[in-house]
């Protein structure tokens, strides 16, 4: 059975979507070009409620940005094991990713936040390949997307 954190992406035709999902990029747009400075008045300006933009705000995308990105910030969450950051590390080495930014949290209660970024631009696997091998190593317990930027 696949994780839920092991999910694919496809190329999806706007006319398919759903109302919900073509305004949640709507709401996006409205933010990142910063017409509005709040989720709630973007949402109002594209007639959505807030809860759907929440829904999926993580998991549609625009087309283009996808294909431009070239650094991404991942958060992950953290055993605190002796050797676990450096094994993480060399598994994005081994996919060809260049290590921007580390930023570690003090480990509470046996766990760490780790905030890194990547530039992409030379992966040798899908991003969605290295993610699903983050993801199933047996001290990380989360890793998410944070954003992206060219």
């Amino acid at each position: 059975m696949e994780k839920k954190e092991d999910y694919q992406f496809f190329l999806v035709r706007e006319d398919v979507l759903p109302e919900a999902m073509k305004k949640t990029l709507d709401v996006k747009e409205l933010l990142e070009r910063g017409k509005v400075t709040s989720v709630w008045k973007a949402a109002q300006e594209a007639g959505l409620s807030r809860s759907a933009f929440y829904k999926y705000k993580d998991t549609v995308f625009p087309f283009h940005t996808i294909v431009k990105e070239k650094i991404i910030s991942l958060f992950l969450y953290l055993e605190d094991r002796k050797g676990t950051l450096s094994e993480l590390l060399g598994i994005i080495s081994s996919h060809s990713c260049n290590v921007l930014t580390i930023h570690q949290t003090i480990p509470l209660q046996g766990r760490a936040n780790v905030t890194i970024s990547l530039n992409v631009t030379e992966i040798s696997t899908s991003l969605d390949e290295l993610l699903t091998k983050l993801r199933r190593l047996e001290f990380v317990d989360k890793v998410e997307i944070l954003g992206s930027g060219a």
